[in-house]
Parts: C-alpha cells; structure tokens; sequence
C-alpha cells in the first residue's frame, strides 16, 4: 500500500493554521465591507476560452486544462495527436480550465450579470487561484487570493482608495516594513516609444516583471533573446539607475526626462502618480510604506495605467499583494469601454510573511478556551450543563467525551491548549460547587455554577 501524499505546490491546512487563516481574512473581510465592497464568487472552472489569451504567452502556459468529461480521446483531433502537437490537440480534449486569477472571471461575470449591477460597482473575493508554478518557497499551485475592485470609473480617486485599504489591512495585520510600489503601464509605453520598442512592450513588461528573480543578466539576455538591440537594452537598463535614490519624485523626474516631447498619455500619466503618491501621504499613508518604482511592470496583458506591487523587506518571499488599472477588461467579452481598477492581497504570501517574523498574535486561535472533565458516571449530566452555559456565555468550551483517569484528562486538555479545566467530583456535587483549574499555573479555585462562568468570562 501506498503512503498517502499530496501534489507538489498545494498543502493540507491543520487546525493552528486554518484559526490564524481565518483571522487574517476576517481583518480583510472586516476592511472591505466598511470601504464598500459587496461579496461574489465565481466557479472554479471557468471555460477554456475565457481564460486564454488573457494572461500573456508564459500565463497561458501556467493555466490548468481540465479534459474532457468521459472517452476525451474518441473525439480528439486524430491528425494532432498523431503530430504530438499539444497546442492542435488541446482544443478538441478540453474546454474547461481552472481558474488562474479573480480578475479575469470578474471580468466576464460584470459583463454577464450587468442589468443587476449598480455601477460603479466594488466586490470583493476571497477565493482560490490554480497556477502550473513550478513550487517554492511562496510559490504554490493552489493559492488563496483575495481581492478588491472598483469598476465602471476612470477617477484616481479610485486607486487611492485601494491604496489605503492596502495600508489598513496590512497595518492591521502586523505586517512589517512593507512598501505599497507604484508604477504606470503608461509611462512604461511612453518610455517604449522613446527607445523604439513599442512593438515589443510586451516582451519588455515581461522581463522587467522577472528581474527579482533573474537579475540584471537575466533580463539583458531576456530582452536579447526577443529581438532587441544592444543600445536599446542598455537604455532599458538604465532605468534601473534610478532606484539610486529612494526618493519618488526624484525617480519620477527621471523617468519623466526619458520620455518624448509631447507624448500626452505618458504626461497624463506622471502627473495622476504625482497626485496620487501625494494624495495617499495626505489620507495617512507614511512615506516609508509607499514608494514609485520605475522598473515595476506586472507582466499581465490586462493592465493598462497604474499598476501595484507591496513587497516586505527581508521577507522570505516576493511580492505579496499586486494590482492594477485595466481600461477595457470587459471588452474581450464584448462590452467595450468599461474601466476598473483592482489589488490583490496574497493570503499565502502574507500567512508565510506572519510566520517568518513569528508576528501571529494569540488571539488568532480559535480552539477551546475551557474543557469540561468528566471524573465519573455521575457527572455526565453536570457536565453537560456547564459546557451548554458556558457556549451560551460566548465561551469556546467544550467536554471530555467519557469518563477517563484524570491524568489521561488533563494531558488532552494541554494538547488541545486550552486556558482552564473545569469539574465537579462527588464533593464539589454535594456542595453544588466546581473546581476551576488554571492550566498554566496550576492554580484551583472552587465557585457556584454562576460565579464559575462569570469568572471564566472575566478571565478570557
């Protein structure tokens, strides 16, 4: 017989942390609703054809193809599969894939569910994501995103709103020395047209997105190997020059240097993160935790003005929340002109962020606080009680299933980590009375049924 095992890049989650989990996403949950967020969910497949296309050539690599239900090969491309060619092949073997991001999937449900919406309309969701990642460290096949869109308004007022909601949630949270990066995909065009490689923007996007991971080198060779010249690497190499200064509007004059007299949209562009750097410092955002990065690129077609990245300094991860600006998402299913803007908030990432720093606070368990003993036959009905009264005083409590040596008792009540035991042998009954143990300390205290619960509610 086989051990039992799981694919690589997804994980089972134990009870210690599925209780920090949950009070991760009830903060996020929490900071939604009151910035008026409304909840959705969407399939975990979704149709092949709604994915593709959508996340660039390497992101339609990483997607999921589900087959076909039943005899997938009785009806597959017979001249394809005799080729091996996969890509022929795919179409007549699968229709459905799972869902690689929300923002795609959100996309094709405002436009399916439009005559229900108010717009501007703003949902969150908090749902998982598949991707065909090669595992790591922060890298996972399976992976929880939770994310936060505005759509139907082309107002900065929007980002900002975003931005602060990054802010409170990961202040909130305890996150340390994050830093919410800014960029705009329209001055990374306006700087294409100032090189000549605007007809290339997507192979650039692609290997700046990647220059944590390969270096300087990699991305030389990356923008070699697609086709461009040496002088035209070596001015988008010099935009790495300016992360010399920590200050964003020096980077930003920078940036503004290398773009064409006259180039409108890019002008646009650098007064809106101008405004916004500013406006997010005004609303409460210290400096440190907000900073423009001219290198920023967030690979994915879909993005069209500005784009986000929170990264945490001597984190064990990259980035852990991301986002952006997308003028006509809507239109690859047919309904044109609809702009939105929207992050995400990484939930592993930031889990794996928490637990590096040991920053979990004890209050994110949700285990029993109080377990009841049961010391004989007697005092199953006693126990019953107390354990109902303390549920109904809001206290997470819970009783030992059977009469049971009392050692074998208390040594589960310190396996499950509860704060108090609490009992009633012959004595204790005869007096109408209970014994509150303190697990920590050892310490006993005899009170009435009432004076019991009221002093556990004080103490927890």
């Amino acid at each position: 017989m086989s051990k039992p095992s799981i694919p690589k890049g997804t994980r089972d989650f134990g009870p210690v942390v599925m209780a920090r989990r949950n009070w991760m996403f009830s903060i996020m949950r929490d900071a939604f609703e009151r910035y008026g967020f409304q909840p959705i969910e969407t399939p975990a497949m979704e149709s092949l054809s709604t994915l593709t296309g959508k996340y660039g050539d390497e992101g339609d690599q990483l997607i999921f193809k589900l087959l076909n239900n039943g005899d997938f090969l009785a009806k597959a491309d017979s001249e394809a599969l005799e080729k091996k060619d996969s890509k022929g092949l795919l179409s007549s073997i699968s229709k459905k894939a799972l869902r690689y991001d929300l923002t795609v999937p959100f996309a094709r449900f405002v436009v399916m569910a439009r005559n229900d919406l108010a717009f501007p309309f703003r949902r969150y969701q908090m749902q998982n994501v598949w991707r065909g990642d090669r595992p790591g460290k922060g890298r996972y096949q399976e992976f929880t995103q939770c994310d936060a869109d505005i759509i139907g308004s082309d107002s900065i007022l929007c980002e900002l709103d975003l931005m602060l909601l990054f802010h409170e949630v990961l202040d909130k949270l305890g996150v340390p020395g994050y830093q919410i990066m800014l960029n705009d995909r329209r001055l990374l065009n306006g700087l294409a047209r100032s090189w000549g490689i605007e007809d290339q923007f997507s192979e650039l996007t692609v290997a700046l997105d990647k220059w944590d991971k390969i270096g300087d080198n990699g991305v030389r060779k990356e923008l070699g190997d697609r086709g461009m010249h040496e002088d035209q690497i070596s001015q988008v190499m010099g935009l790495f020059s300016l992360l010399a200064s920590d200050d964003s509007m020096v980077r930003l004059d920078g940036v503004q240097r290398l773009l064409l007299p006259g180039d409108d949209e890019a002008q646009t562009a650098y007064r809106e993160v101008v405004k916004l750097l500013q406006s997010a410092k005004d609303s409460g955002v210290p400096a440190s935790c907000i900073s423009f990065d001219p290198t920023l690129a967030r690979g994915l077609n879909y993005y069209t003005g500005a784009i986000f990245e929170v990264r945490v300094k001597d984190a064990p991860v990259g980035s852990i929340c991301g986002g952006g600006r997308y003028a006509n998402l809507t239109g690859i299913f047919g309904w044109e002109g609809m702009s939105g803007v929207g992050i995400s908030f990484g939930a592993d990432r930031i889990y794996d962020v928490l637990e590096h720093f040991q920053l979990f606070p004890a209050a994110s368990s949700t285990g029993p606080q109080v377990l009841v003993l049961m010391l004989d036959e007697e005092s199953e009905v006693g126990a019953i009680q107390m354990t109902s009264a303390l549920r109904k005083s809001g206290i997470r409590a819970s009783s030992y299933p059977q009469v049971a040596k009392l050692k074998k008792q208390m040594k589960y009540a310190a396996d499950v980590n509860v704060k108090f035991v609490i009992m009633a042998g012959e004595e204790e009954r005869s007096m109408d009375e209970w014994t509150i143990r303190q697990m920590d300390t050892g310490d006993q205290q005899r009170f009435s049924l009432v004076d019991a619960i009221a002093f556990l509610a004080a103490a927890l």
